[in-house]
């Protein structure tokens, strides 16, 4: 058996007081992912759902977009709601894994009177999440949401092993996705040693790396293959990008989320600063997703330029223009940064 590894003394130092009271005084919580949810924002909401139980309290999972097919493996994702319950009172909201208030999606306009009742508590590690308040944990330097839930689980004497492993689980799903399988340099001391913790509470590290990053439908293969088939570089290759368009979608059988994990392919280029994905909305805008070298262009230097965010390494933007005109308005920008980087 794996050792157990001990986290007490990390949640007591880095987890906020004010957010402990503030859950610990709940209820019946809402928590809420971002919209086109990925497996920390799942896994994140999921933690903090069985958090909230096992105090005593009741909580529901929301995410406004229903969740992939790909994250389909991890414990309990068959909870998650697109709309708050109408016969249940809430007492809390908590938001997990959002950058900024408008990424939770349109069940927050759907739901806009509930939101605005509700006292709120953020848990994210994006560097752009701009949000103050005592309750709010605002981590940039965990490599993600999961990572923290783990802290507060462990905060609150809550076992990582409990539910027959699926908390550590899920948590650990979060991690993996947002490091690839600690690949990125955002993996910290910190987050290695919160993943031995998961792994000794039965995540099944090798089985979750393999679902997220060495299985694909072979439908999606084909939805890279098309992307791939468009790539562009700037003359001097510092800048490669490539687009998506609605009718790839079509063309190939596949759907919105079988897209994810392009950009991050895109990202292995050998001499680009920067990488980018266009991706073409039915209502006519643009989604950006941008990924950066280390040591060099900061993401959000680009995409909050564009109201976008995230991490200094990979963020994103929503344009509210056609694909030729985003990608028009954006490559000048990214050519002048990615050309600036001394090495």
């Amino acid at each position: 058996m794996t050792a157990a590894v001990d986290l007490s003394a990390i949640a007591s130092a880095d987890v906020p007081a004010a957010l402990v009271e503030r859950l610990r005084g709940a209820r019946h919580v809402l928590a809420v992912s971002h919209e086109h949810p990925d497996a920390d924002t799942l896994g994140a909401v999921l933690g903090i759902c069985a958090v909230v139980e096992a105090l005593g309290g009741q909580a529901t999972a929301i995410s406004t977009d229903t969740p992939p097919p790909l994250y389909a493996f991890m414990p309990g994702i068959e909870r998650f709601r697109t709309d708050p319950d109408p016969t249940e009172a809430y007492d809390l909201l908590v938001i997990a894994d959002c950058a900024s208030a408008t990424r939770v999606g349109d069940v927050a306009q759907r739901h806009a009177a509930l939101f605005a009742s509700l006292p709120l508590v953020i848990i994210d590690h994006h560097a752009s999440n701009d949000a103050t308040g005592d309750a709010h944990w605002i981590d940039a330097n965990a490599a993600a949401t999961c990572e923290m839930v783990a802290l507060l689980a462990v905060r609150f004497g809550v076992p990582l092993d409990v539910n027959a492993g699926s908390l550590a689980a899920v948590l650990m799903a979060g991690v993996v996705m947002d490091t690839a399988t600690f690949a990125h340099p955002n993996a910290t001391p910190r987050t290695l040693t919160v993943s031995a913790a998961l792994v000794a509470a039965g995540a099944p590290l090798s089985d979750i790396s393999r679902r997220l990053y060495r299985t694909k439908p072979d439908v999606q293969l084909r939805l890279f293959g098309r992307v791939l088939d468009r790539l562009a570089t700037s003359a001097d290759r510092r800048v490669i990008w490539s687009t998506l368009r609605d009718a790839d979608f079509a063309a190939t059988g596949t759907i919105a989320a079988h897209s994810e994990g392009i950009i991050d392919l895109l990202a292995q280029s050998e001499t680009a600063e920067v990488a980018m994905l266009f991706k073409e909305q039915p209502d006519g805008t643009t989604r950006l997703s941008v990924r950066t070298k280390a040591g060099g262009v900061d993401a959000t230097a680009l995409t909050g330029l564009f109201g976008g965010g995230g991490h200094t390494r990979a963020a994103g933007a929503s344009i509210a223009s056609g694909l030729e005109d985003a990608m028009a308005a954006v490559l000048p920008i990214a050519d002048r940064l990615a050309g600036a980087v001394v090495r």
